[in-house]
């Protein structure tokens, strides 16, 4: 237990011998040496601590507030701007659900060098895949919206 309390002991003053004097010497050829020990030619080096800053114990007085009818007023634009952008949202994704349908029903074909009619399947499933990124684009975008109206009504 003994052995503990020294090894903390000398822990603790280790920051205290941290702190060393700093030289600065210049040589003919204008090289610039710094040392912890004194340095022939060398100058000792004084830094000063850094500035620090305590914050403000209170809030500013003159900080502008906004009385409450203001406020409510903008929530209720900022509500109805998403609202709107939800409403197009909505849209755009039943728009994109329909192109996805009708790409599915209409698979990508080509005619071959014996006149016969194939299906071109990298071709398709490169449609299919944008057609499906494009509707979890908008679903996703659809969320978003929602959880952001959701909000408001929860304050």
């Amino acid at each position: 237990m003994k052995l503990g309390g020294y090894l903390f002991a000398i822990l603790c003053l280790c920051p205290i011998l941290a702190h060393a004097d700093i030289y600065k010497a210049v040589d003919e050829n204008g090289h610039v040496t710094y040392s912890s020990t004194p340095l022939k030619g060398g100058k000792k080096i004084i830094l000063e601590p850094l500035p620090t800053m305590l914050p403000p114990a209170q809030p500013q007085e003159n900080f502008p507030r906004v009385d409450s009818e203001t406020q409510r007023s903008r929530d209720d634009t900022r509500r109805k701007i998403l609202q709107d952008e939800l409403n197009a949202e909505e849209k755009l994704l039943e728009v994109a659900q329909q192109n996805l349908k009708d790409g599915e029903a209409n698979p990508e074909v080509f005619k071959g060098a014996d006149g016969r009619t194939y299906r071109n399947v990298a071709k398709f499933d490169a449609k299919i895949k944008q057609l499906n990124d494009q509707v979890d684009l908008h679903q996703q975008n659809v969320a978003a919206l929602k959880a952001e109206l959701s909000k408001f009504k929860s304050e």
